[in-house]
């Protein structure tokens, strides 16, 4: 009997110092590789990113963050890093990734009002009318807060006016409801005799 408890003794303490060991291993070697490049990200590690990115055949840069679904793009633009945005993009992040809530780095982008990052995502393939969970793409966005300097510029980089959300009103509609006095519906006005096109108030001219 005395042998028995022996034995159960000896591996009580194996297994304790077992659990002794696993708590010894450093923080960061118990996460995945995914979550300590985007924890580099975070902290602007650009040496750990670099390196995370030149492994061959690498697809880090667009891993995403198991909880919210958030890719390193959607952090850099969400801290409005236009340096960071530019590299993610160049080492080949895809600007039309959603995360868990289904808003792409663009829409991030325009409801920060974050110009620069539009430029660059729209100059980097991203969908400029890609719309979020309520059908509202960026020119959408930027009518309802009344940004025509970013309205103009999502017209410019090809946005439809006249998409429509879930409602059924397009960004144009919206303009309308702000009466003649709306800047943003200025600017897609402008946009349509710039470019050729119908639409806003009065007949159109062909």
């Amino acid at each position: 009997m005395m042998g028995r408890f022996r034995r159960m003794g000896r591996a009580i303490v194996i297994v304790a110092a077992g659990a002794v060991m696993a708590t010894a291993i450093p923080a960061s070697a118990q996460f995945s590789d995914g979550y300590k490049f985007l924890e580099a990200v975070k902290k602007r590690d650009g040496e750990a990113v670099s390196k995370a990115l030149s492994e061959p055949g690498s697809t880090m840069v667009n891993t995403r963050d198991i909880s919210s679904g958030e890719t390193a793009l959607h952090v850099v633009v969400a801290r409005r890093d236009l340096v960071w945005v530019t590299f993610l993009l160049q080492s080949g992040a895809n600007p039309n990734v959603r995360n868990n809530n289904g808003v792409t780095p663009l829409e991030l982008a325009a409801s920060l009002s974050f110009l620069e990052g539009i430029d660059a995502l729209a100059d980097s393939g991203a969908n400029v009318d890609e719309t979020n969970s309520t059908g509202e793409t960026a020119l959408i966005l930027a009518t309802h807060m009344r940004d025509a300097a970013m309205a103009k510029m999502l017209l410019e980089k090809g946005a439809n006016p006249d998409k429509s959300d879930n409602s059924g009103r397009s960004a144009r509609d919206y303009a309308k409801l702000d009466g003649r006095s709306s800047s943003v519906l200025s600017a897609i006005e402008q946009f349509d005799a710039k470019n050729g096109k119908g639409g806003g108030y009065g007949p159109s001219v062909r």
